[in-house]
């Protein structure tokens, strides 16, 4: 493979005027060359190119592995080679943390990582070291699906924090993982602002699912029939193909040992859901009223529950005082309010189940590694970018305390350990 000509200055520590104005002008003359990587120190910034780049095949694999930081060129390999070489050479744990703006890349880069880790490893063949890498990256399409969205500033953005831990025996294959999720964007299930789309699965079902599926679920092929999913006015995106990513996600589930009947159950509340969005109140002389149409029907069916028990559930709320049960019938606008929270802590409990069983799939063998082997481990993080809205909800403060954090715990970490080496 040629060697990269290199353009303008690959790390900015060398940079002869350290400034932003540099900074800049540097970062804009690599990027028009099509050099999206440029370090700062052991640091490596990433500009999202919004197009696929022929920089990540097997001979830029080949190029990175083994090698020291600054052998090559700036890349995400080379990130991903260091951590993995300190862990297996070193037996230290190491975490890679991938933060910034919203739409900059950052889930890519965390898959990009994660498959470069797949062709680096278990160069002995082992059957059951590939099957771990194969679910590893099999997890990825299906967290997407149930935890990434359309946004306005990008089509595929994640909408919860990940960090996984990758373990990894001594010879330097992965082992096993675990997965922890954070602040699931649950405001998103019930509201989209215009333009924006709900969580992929909603989207995938519509159209990927079968026609017998479809009718088992009381379903149609048109999201336009479900204001949970219609209010952003954009289902259709030209960059996602929906039919393709539901067999994607439906090969990922089977390949993580998810039973036929669990994707029942997935699916299943996944149209409850659809249709708990549709469910309607109506107040009559001070009375509200749960318009019992086929919606209504529909998410009693699909959630196995009585009707009875459901219409107490969504017209009443329980108050407990001094010892006394009492229910307090709610207004209409409590009714829809309390509706669209039920909504909400489904799709987070059904979020949560769905991590816990990729992460027993992805789980560390104690057959083949007792409690006493220890191994080490590479963590990725890989959460929300900074979002600035003109009404920011307590999610995105969350969400942006939490990069805030990040940057104090980066500037902490990297800035002053070298003041102290000076």
């Amino acid at each position: 493979m040629a060697m990269q000509r290199e353009v303008g200055v690959g790390d900015f520590v060398l940079l002869d005027k350290i400034d932003l104005d540099s900074f800049m002008k540097n970062l804009q003359q690599r990027f028009k060359n099509g050099k999206i990587y440029t370090y700062i120190g052991e640091v490596c910034v990433s500009v999202n190119p919004y197009r696929t780049m022929n920089i990540y095949g097997q001979d830029y694999v080949e190029q990175y592995k083994a090698r020291e930081l600054f052998e090559n060129p700036p890349h995400i390999f080379a990130i991903a080679d260091a951590s993995h070489k300190v862990m297996k050479q070193q037996g230290r744990d190491t975490c890679i943390v991938i933060s910034g703006e919203s739409g900059s890349g950052k889930t890519e880069a965390s898959k990009i990582i994660m498959k470069y880790i797949a062709a680096v490893t278990n160069q002995g063949g082992q059957k059951e070291i590939e099957r771990v890498k194969n679910v590893l990256i099999q997890s990825n399409s299906i967290l997407e699906a149930f935890g990434n969205a359309k946004t306005n500033r990008n089509d595929n953005s994640s909408r919860f924090g990940k960090y996984m831990d990758i373990h990894f025996d001594f010879k330097g294959d992965p082992i096993g993982g675990h997965i922890n999720k954070y602040l699931l964007e649950k405001s998103r299930v019930i509201h989209q602002q215009p333009g924006e789309r709900n969580f992929h699965c909603f989207y995938q079902i519509f159209c990927g699912g079968s026609d017998d599926l479809l009718k088992k679920l009381k379903l149609s092929r048109s999201p336009d029939h479900f204001f949970y999913v219609k209010q952003g006015n954009a289902a259709k995106v030209d960059t996602i193909n929906d039919r393709n990513d539901y067999r994607e996600v439906t090969n990922s589930l089977n390949t993580l040992q998810f039973s036929k009947d669990d994707q029942d159950t997935l699916w299943r509340v996944v149209a409850a859901i659809l249709h708990l969005g549709n469910v309607e109140f109506d107040v009559d002389e001070d009375k509200l009223i749960l318009k019992k149409g086929q919606s209504f029907s529909n998410v009693a069916e699909l959630l196995k529950v009585e009707k009875n028990d459901l219409e107490k559930a969504l017209c009443e709320r329980v108050i407990a005082a001094r010892g006394d049960i009492m229910r307090k019938e709610h207004t209409e606008s409590e009714a829809s309010f309390g509706r669209d929270a039920f909504a909400k802590a489904v799709y987070d409990r059904l979020f949560t189940w769905i991590v816990g069983k990729i992460n027993d799939a992805i789980a560390v063998d104690k057959k083949n590694y007792t409690l006493s082997y220890k191994s080490s481990l590479i963590g990725v993080l890989d959460i929300y970018g900074f979002e600035i809205f003109d009404n920011n909800s307590f999610e995105q403060f969350c969400i942006n305390y939490c990069n805030e954090k990040l940057q104090q715990l980066f500037i902490g970490e990297h800035f002053f350990f070298h003041v102290v080496l000076l």
